[in-house]
C-alpha cells in the first residue's frame, strides 16, 4: 500500500537551487517510491540563526510505499549525500529535508514526529506546499492553507525558472 508524503526542501550553503534540483532527483530515484509533483522555488530569510545567507526552499509530493521511519533514513541519506553537517540548530545547511506530511497519519516518536511541529507557522513551507496541494488538510490542526495569512508578513519570495 503507497502513502503520499510530502517533504520540504532547503539550502543555503554552496549552490543550493542546484542542491535542490539534485536533491529532487534522488528522491525520484527512492525504491518503492514516485516523485509526484514539486513546488517552485523559494527564497526566504532565516529563521532562528539570522546571521547566515537567505535559503532556497521548496516541497515535494511523494508517493511511496516506505513507511514513514524509512523514508526518514532515506531523507537522511540524502542530506549526508549532499554534505550536510549538523553543526547546531538553525545552522546554515547544505541541504535540508523534513519530512512534513505521511498522509494523514499522525506519528509521535523519538526522531519522527509528524506532522511536522512547526510547518503551519512558516510561510516558507506553507506557499510551496499549498501551491501544489492547496486543499491539503495537516492532521490535527486542519487546512495548510488556513494558516496562510498568519505567516502574511514572512517575507519570501519565489524565484523565476531557470
Amino acid at each position: 500500500m503507497s502513502t503520499v508524503a510530502f517533504i520540504a526542501l532547503g539550502a543555503n550553503l554552496g549552490q543550493p537551487v542546484l542542491q535542490l534540483q539534485h536533491a529532487l532527483n534522488l528522491l525520484a530515484k527512492l525504491p518503492n517510491s514516485q516523485l509526484l509533483q514539486q513546488s517552485g522555488f523559494y527564497s526566504s530569510s532565516a529563521i532562528g540563526y539570522t546571521d547566515q545567507p537567505d535559503f532556497i526552499n521548496a516541497v515535494a509530493r511523494l508517493e511511496t510505499s516506505l513507511s514513514a521511519a524509512a523514508l526518514l533514513q532515506a531523507m537522511l541519506a540524502i542530506e549526508a549525500e549532499c554534505g550536510r553537517q549538523r553543526t547546531f540548530q538553525d545552522a546554515p545547511r547544505t541541504l535540508d529535508l523534513d519530512l512534513l506530511l505521511y498522509g494523514d497519519e499522525q506519528i509521535r516518536q523519538d526522531h519522527l514526529i509528524v506532522p511536522h511541529p512547526r510547518m503551519h507557522q512558516r510561510a516558507f513551507v506553507l506557499r510551496p506546499l499549498t501551491e501544489i496541494a492547496p486543499e491539503v488538510i495537516i492532521p490535527g490542526l486542519g487546512a495548510a492553507k488556513d494558516f496562510l495569512p498568519s505567516v502574511a508578513d514572512q517575507a519570501l519570495s519565489v524565484l523565476a525558472a531557470e
